[in-house]
């Protein structure tokens, strides 16, 4: 998918909003335990419901893994489920790889050809040449972690090294990388006032925005630094929405969640549609 089918999707639903799929069996509603692939059953009933008030999904892979190779089966379906069903959604693979050269180019394979992802998650720890084997892929991107939402990012995410905080520094550099222009970047919502120095090294760039909801993060406040020209913000919930309830009403309940969020993003968008 093109950043431009990306932002088309954004205007014609009014909404910015990505949907983190993190599934977790002692947290989905017991009467789905009983089916062969709960996980993918649960996806589906969200996805359903849900689909025409966000623009992209984003399953936390380690959700799947932990479950073996029935979790890796569930992930795979969900994502042929969503190609199928609903190919205009952006999917985000939440892996958060990183490593030397051909291993990077093995997770780029796995997740862009194989399970057809429209983009993944990495870290830039080991630098230049961990990131752009995943850069090489045409019309897929590369989220690479910036500035995240722990408590943990002040430990080295702000130090200052040596001429300014190490995040910069890491926006900065990257914008040098071979295929940059497929690179979105993560930055946490509870980092509100990050925001505007994050836009003045990387203006147009798409942040996806972790956060919002049950992490404490401000949507107005996001938005207010945030927003750039071409938008250029996904907001992602995950637990706020799919674990809204745990009865059989779950979907339903979870797409009154998602809406809520839709409302407000169709306020704050008034101005670029």
């Amino acid at each position: 998918m093109t950043t431009a089918q990306l932002v088309s999707q954004i205007k014609q639903k009014k909404s910015f909003l990505c949907i983190g799929l993190d599934v977790d069996l002692d947290k989905i509603p017991e009467h789905l335990l009983v089916l062969e692939d709960p996980i993918f059953e649960f996806n589906r009933a969200i996805i359903d419901a849900t689909h025409h008030l966000c623009v992209a999904y984003k399953p936390n892979t380690a959700f799947y893994e932990a479950y073996g190779i029935k979790g890796w089966q569930a992930l795979k379906k969900t994502i042929q489920y969503l190609n199928k069903n609903y190919p205009e959604i952006f999917t985000i693979a939440d892996a958060k790889r990183g490593d030397i050269g051909n291993t990077s180019t093995m997770y780029a394979k796995a997740f862009f050809t194989d399970l057809a992802f429209d983009s993944i998650t990495v870290a830039p720890y080991m630098g230049k040449d961990s990131v752009e084997p995943f850069l090489a892929f045409k019309d897929k991107h590369t989220i690479m972690l910036a500035l995240t939402s722990n408590k943990g990012a002040f430990d080295f995410q702000t130090l200052t090294v040596p001429k300014q905080e190490l995040y910069k520094e890491v926006l900065q550099v990257s914008k040098s990388w071979k295929n940059s222009e497929n690179l979105m970047y993560v930055v946490g919502a509870t980092k509100a006032e990050y925001f505007k120095e994050i836009r003045k090294i990387v203006p147009e760039s798409f942040l996806l925005v972790p956060g919002v909801g049950a992490q404490g993060g401000n949507l107005q406040d996001v938005c207010k630094y945030g927003l750039s020209k071409n938008i250029g913000l996904l907001i992602n919930s995950s637990r706020g929405i799919i674990y809204a309830s745990k009865e059989k009403d779950f979907a339903t309940i979870a797409a009154l969640k998602a809406q809520e969020l839709q409302s407000q993003m169709k306020i704050l968008l008034k101005d670029f549609i």
